[in-house]
């Protein structure tokens, strides 16, 4: 039992199941609440590693043994080694290794800290490896930061790498997280001074573009060195994306995608964000010098980088048990980013736009006012993949009686102001209930009121920041019931205390509790509106 389930006694531990395994009653007689947690378990157990990796990796045993991955086969005969790393790579370490049998000889993999433990205390077996595996487990990363074992485990995999011949195939799995557990400076760089780095230029508003620009030139495996190493073995990458458009390079900063960062430009970011003078001065021999390597591949044609799950896959199941359950629904995007309380009015504005519709106000002044704000809101937050138009026309031609379902994806930021505790998914839904609370005093209480709205807001790998919590869930009424608890919800947000808040309010019942999942895909966002019985 996870220490956050020990505070709160009375949270409904059907929360602590990270994907749903029964069956749904009939859909009238469960509440959103259950909707809503129903359909975050399945969108988290379509990109559970077992499922995915049987969905993309087939091995056939008839005539000569091979590898099928989607159009590509790859020949085995007891030549396969293994390497991973990222917060899903256990449970997809575990699936490869049954699926591979005798064909693999040897493996490592670097995954978070106590994930093992946790599984085990969830009663996720399957996600383990068996007795006797021929992979290597270590656990590193605390509190998701680059440490020693990271470090070891890093180590170890590019010696494995480094001693893979043209006879030989590589399996890469790599997950969201895998950055942290992957940690290998270039000497002279110790770990210590590259993490100095990267936290000062993340201090001074660097993109994550200049970021992982950085992070590569200073790394021996990020950037495509993991490639570089294995060569000429033939490398195979499967890639679970926690980042939005599923950029290889991106992910897991690219250890596998080929990336050639030049001096001259990495000398130009630190110079723009003033850090010249800061920098160790290994840094800045590393930084200087050519990073390329004359001895490796002159192309990554030994390379097949693969996504096999992503945010997009987990909505569209969650689609899917929408509208078993009777939703009308409707995904808006895959892409949501922008800081949290931007995004928070967004989605209160989307749901007023679908409650004047089930209150018969679907024409006039006020659903112009309502599409006008929404209008300029997505202009401003320019979220990848809404199509925000016909979005609304596709929702101002329903029925009033229709339950809506409006589901997203993505990864949002938090400013932050205070020094509480919380996670972007618990402010998130925070944040919308305080918006839907303001909208109420403006005017709009006489059609929300004709309808109940959920909102829930969770991270697919189970950990909202540094809490025990996946997220939460929200509605119109939240404020009103929390101020008749004494809680004030604008005095939570202002410092960033949104777990606390959550933790506190009705004995922690909106909190969604997972555990760590196994998996991850970013964040999901689910809104359920129907009309309320007259």
């Amino acid at each position: 039992m996870t220490s956050a389930l020990k505070a709160l006694p009375n949270i409904h531990r059907a929360c602590m199941i990270p994907a749903y395994r029964g069956q749904v009653s009939h859909p009238r007689s469960m509440s959103l609440w259950e909707h809503g947690l129903h359909l975050f378990r399945s969108a988290v157990g379509v990109v559970l590693p077992a499922p995915m990796l049987r969905r993309a990796l087939v091995l056939k045993t008839d005539g000569c043994p091979r590898l099928v991955v989607r159009d590509r086969v790859f020949p085995v005969r007891r030549n396969l080694y293994l390497v991973g790393f990222g917060k899903a790579v256990l449970g997809m370490a575990a699936e490869a290794e049954e699926i591979l049998g005798d064909h693999l000889i040897q493996g490592v993999v670097s995954v978070p800290h106590g994930i093992r433990a946790c599984l085990q205390q969830a009663g996720m077996e399957e996600m383990l490896l068996k007795p006797h595996s021929r992979i290597q487990v270590i656990e590193g990363a605390k509190h998701n930061l680059p440490d020693r074992e990271a470090l070891r485990a890093a180590s170890m995999i590019r010696e494995l790498a480094e001693g893979l011949t043209a006879d030989d195939l590589l399996l890469v799995l790599i997950s969201g997280g895998g950055s942290a557990l992957l940690p290998a400076p270039t000497p002279p760089i110790l770990l210590e001074e590259k993490e100095k780095v990267t936290k000062l230029l993340a201090s001074r508003g660097a993109t994550i573009q200049e970021l992982n620009t950085i992070r590569k030139a200073l790394s021996l495996l990020k950037g495509g060195g993991l490639a570089r190493a294995a060569y000429p073995a033939q490398v195979l990458s499967l890639i679970l994306s926690d980042v939005i458009g599923n950029p290889v390079d991106i992910i897991a900063s690219g250890p596998t995608v080929y990336s050639s960062p030049s001096a001259q430009g990495c000398l130009q970011i630190m110079t723009k964000y003033n850090l010249m003078s800061t920098l160790p001065r290994s840094v800045k021999t590393v930084l200087s010098s050519s990073v390329s390597d004359p001895s490796g591949p002159k192309d990554y044609s030994h390379v097949y980088n693969v996504v096999i799950g992503s945010n997009s896959l987990a909505l569209e199941e969650a689609k899917r048990q929408a509208e078993d359950l009777g939703y009308w629904t409707l995904i808006l995007s895959a892409g949501v980013c922008g800081e949290v309380s931007r995004v928070a009015k967004l989605y209160s504005q989307m749901i007023q736009f679908v409650c004047l519709s089930t209150a018969g106000l679907g024409e006039g002044p006020l659903r112009d006012q309502v599409r006008g704000h929404l209008l300029k809101l997505a202009a401003e937050l320019e979220i990848p993949g809404l199509n925000l138009v016909d979005s609304l026309k596709a929702l101002q031609g329903l029925e009033s009686e229709r339950s809506i379902c409006l589901l997203a994806g993505g990864e949002t930021t938090v400013q932050l102001q205070g020094n509480g505790k919380g996670g972007r998914n618990q402010e998130l839904a925070l944040q919308v209930a305080l918006e839907l609370h303001r909208a109420k005093a403006t005017g709009a209480g006489y059609y929300l009121g004709k309808c109940e709205v959920l909102f829930l807001s969770g991270g697919t790998d189970g950990q909202d920041g540094p809490t025990e919590a996946a997220g939460a869930f929200s509605s119109q009424e939240l404020v009103d019931k929390a101020a008749q608890e004494g809680l004030d919800v604008e005095t939570f947000l202002s410092n960033n205390d949104s777990y606390t808040f959550f933790s506190k309010f009705q004995n922690g019942h909106h909190l969604l509790l997972t555990g760590l999942t196994g998996t991850n895909v970013m964040d999901i966002q689910a809104i359920l509106i129907r009309a309320r019985d007259r």
